[in-house]
This record gives structure tokens, C-alpha cells and sequence, in this order.
């Protein structure tokens, strides 16, 4: 049914072309101007007759008041235009669902992830960078390839982070126990506190399978269903079997729960560790101080084999609405807003790993120890990029019955059988 839905939206709406400057997408139709490194490239000229102009931004909720002092600062750059912007909550990953309910009522310029561009690239709602050798010039080649469809770039990279680590508290866990996750547990346990991971979100539970071999290789020829890279079945069973012992044999300790219940739990001293995003570094380094610890995710014991556990790692994109009314003007503050200063605000106050070449190489993320043990995971994750749309509800329903009571860790054919159907249900067959 899902697939259906996908040709048929696809086949309802054309192609979307360039809206903004006017032509193929190439930068040379917008500004001549360089860049000035705030990602300002553009004169008021390039706004065109676009004035009195009203624009709406979906940023993160935790983001907000930062997205909204540069828009602030976005406005002084051009005083001699009339520019009203507002800045909305949206989480990234519903922003393709509710562009593609109703373009005409969402944000003109939009933060998501990456694995969400082929479907907004297909469905013609998203509209093609105006700025294309901006982001060529400043951001890393990783993240230019990820926003690009044949050969044109779709998208403004914001992040090269969008990944999860191991967060702890250090008077809990030691940086040796860090390192396995039977000893992070363990560790927790005789703490007292609580193991928090969402293993019922695709996004999260994706590692009992990418652990055990099976990755995904982009998509099939039809642009919607999913490939797999080849695997061995056993091992994944296997995997499977080891992640879900450990959940049952430290029940109590090991609690499947939204990210945001880690930092409420360490200000709570509840909580040991968990596995978290750079979106909430801000929110544990508050609630654990001098304790703060981070890592790359830990291995894994699998029929006495050590195996380091995979995971997803993917960009965070900044995409203009092919249906805004002000095309100019969003094409312009897309760009701005992920431009090397934005970039750097961001890693700054709310810790965002940038994508931006300059800010990569700076002391705000190389001393980082999020960041630096996000990289360090990144050597060990499977590409957020051609994620097929089908691909998150059977993971998360497979991350819930690992841990399920009913479960038995010992019964393979059971696993066995898990593996197969989640496969189907991604593969939409």
C-alpha cells in the first residue's frame, strides 16, 4: 500500500523545477557575489521584486531562539528590505510527512534529514538549491553527495553529525566500562540507575540488525523499495539473540524510552548512561557537570566475539519549499542559515556537528568530546542516505519485541522468523 501511495503521489506531481532564481539551479543564475563566510552571498538585487516579504522556518524545538537570532541577524543584512520571519517548532524527522500533507501550509525553509530528500526530491516539494557552488565550495564532499539527486543539488547541508554515541555518567561508569556494553550495563545496575535507549524507533533500533551484517545499499531501480546488502543469516539471528538476552537478563536496568528521558534522568540521578544524539548534548552536560562522559556505542558479546556495534549516521539538510510564495527570498535564507557562521553558532550553543569544511577544523568541534566520539562511531555506521520510507516502523517493531517479557532470547527459530518479516515489511512484499 505504501508503495502505491508513492508512485501514485509521485506520478500527480511534476518535477519540481528550480524556484527562486529563475533557472537550472546553478548558482550562477543567483549571486555573483562571493561569499563572505556568514553564507550572506547574495545583494538585494537577487530578491528580484520579491518585498514585503513573509517567511516561515521550521527548526527543532531546542533550537528555536537560536534559529531565530539569525533570522534576526539574516533581516540586518538587508535593511532595505521588509522582511517578516517566523521561526516554528518541527522535529525533523516529520517535516517530509508534513510538507507532502500540505505544502502550501508548511515552512518555507525547513530543516530535515537526509534520509527524507528522495521522497521530497520525487514528490516535486522541495525545490532544487539555488545556491549550488556555495555548497560545493564550504561544505564536505560526504554531505554535498548526500544532498545531491542526478547530478543537482537539493538541499543546504546544516549538520554531519545526525548520529548517536554512548552518554554516561562518570561517577556510574568508568571510561574502561565504556567500552562493553555488558560492562555499561552491569556498571548501571549495581549503581542503581537506569540504561535509557529508544529501542522503539527505527532510527535507534536499527543497530541489532546493522550489528549483525545486514545493511542497507540505497534503493531499487523503482526509487521506493529498500536494498540489503548481502548478509549472513545466522550472524544476524545470532546478534539479535545477544542484544535481547542482555535486555531481559538486565531488566529494570535496560528501559526503552525517548532520548529526553537521559538528561531529565542524570538531573534526576536516575539514569547511568544511554544512547543520545549531539541534538541533547547541551541538555546532559547541564544535568552531569564534571561527570560527563562520551564514547563511541560499545561491542558487544556475540558467542564470545567482541563485535562493535552499527550504527546509522546521517546530515541534517535545510530544504526550501518548492510552493513558497517568496522563492528568492527563501533560496537566499537557506543558504544564509547554513552558511560557516550559523554553522558555527550552532556548534557552539546547541553542540550540532557542522557539515561546513572551515568549522569542522575548528577547536569548537575538535575539542569536543561529543562530537570527537560521534566521528569516532562514524567509522562504524551505515549511511543515512536512500532510506526507504518503509524502512523505520518494521525496525522499531523489531527493537520492541527484542525487549519484550514474552520473548525468549534462547528461541532462534523466533528471531529467525523476526528477521524475515522485518525484511518484508521494509521491502513492502
Amino acid at each position: 500500500m505504501k508503495k502505491i501511495f508513492a508512485v501514485l503521489l509521485a506520478s500527480m506531481m511534476a518535477a519540481t523545477a528550480l524556484v527562486g532564481c529563475g533557472g537550472s539551479g546553478d548558482s550562477s543564475t543567483a549571486s555573483k557575489t562571493e561569499s563572505n563566510g556568514n553564507g550572506a552571498s547574495a545583494t538585494s538585487n537577487d530578491f528580484g521584486d520579491e518585498d514585503n516579504i513573509t517567511l516561515k522556518v521550521w527548526a527543532p524545538d531546542k533550537a528555536v531562539s537560536t534559529f531565530e537570532k539569525e533570522c534576526e541577524a539574516f533581516k540586518a543584512l538587508y535593511p532595505d528590505k521588509k522582511i517578516d520571519i517566523t521561526v516554528v517548532a518541527q522535529t525533523e524527522k516529520d517535516a517530509a510527512t508534513n510538507l507532502l500533507n500540505d505544502a502550501s501550509a508548511a515552512a518555507d525553509v525547513f530543516g530535515f534529514a537526509s534520509d527524507q530528500l528522495n521522497k521530497l526530491q520525487t514528490a516535486g516539494v522541495i525545490a532544487q538549491a539555488a545556491y549550488a557552488d556555495d555548497i560545493s565550495k564550504r561544505d564536505t564532499a560526504e554531505a554535498v553527495s548526500a544532498a545531491t539527486i542526478g547530478g543537482k543539488i537539493y538541499a543546504y547541508p546544516e549538520t554531519g553529525d545526525n548520529g548517536y554515541y554512548l552518554v554516561y555518567d562518570k561517577s556510574v561508569v568508568s571510561d574502561e566500562q565504556a567500552g562493553r556494553f555488558e560492562d555499561v550495563l552491569e556498571a548501571c545496575k549495581v549503581g542503581g540507575k537506569k540504561f535509557i535507549m529508544d529501542a522503539g524507533d527505527g532510527f535507534y533500533a536499527c543497530m541489532f540488525t546493522f550489528t549483525g551484517g545486514l545493511k542497507t545499499d540505497g534503493l531499487e531501480d523503482d526509487g521506493i523499495t529498500q536494498k540489503y546488502t548481502d548478509y549472513d543469516e545466522a550472524e544476524v539471528v545470532a546478534t539479535l539473540q545477544a542484544f535481547s538476552k542482555l535486555m531481559h537478563d538486565y531488566k529494570g536496568t535496560f528501559q526503552s524510552l525517548k532520548t529526553d528521558a537521559i538528561s531529565s534522568g542524570f538531573a534526576q540521578k536516575s539514569c547511568g548512561a544511554g544512547i543520545d544524539g549531539s541534538w541533547n548534548t547541551v541538555a546532559d552536560k547541564e544535568a552531569l557537570g564534571d561527570n560527563f562522559g562520551a564514547a563511541k556505542l560499545p561491542t558487544i558479546d556475540v558467542n564470545g566475539e567482541a563485535k562493535q556495534i552499527v550504527s546509522m549516521l546521517g546530515y541534517k539538510f535545510i530544504g526550501v519549499n518548492a510552493s513558497s510564495k517568496f522563492p528568492r527570498s527563501a533560496q537566499i535564507l537557506a543558504n544564509y542559515l547554513t552558511g560557516e557562521e550559523c554553522q558555527r553558532e550552532r556548534a557552539t550553543e546547541l553542540g550540532w556537528g557542522p557539515s561546513n569544511q572551515t568549522v569542522n577544523g575548528e577547536e569548537v568541534v575538535t575539542g569536543s568530546a561529543v562530537l570527537t566520539a560521534i566521528a569516532e562511531q562514524g567509522k562504524f555506521a551505515v549511511p543515512q542516505v536512500s532510506i526507504a520510507s518503509t524502512f523505520w516502523d518494521p525496525n522499531a517493531n523489531l527493537g520492541n519485541k527484542l525487549i519484550a517479557d514474552e520473548t525468549d532470547p534462547s528461541n532462534a527459530d523466533f528471531f529467525k522468523q523476526l528477521l524475515t518479516d522485518t525484511i518484508a515489511n521494509v521491502r513492502d512484499e
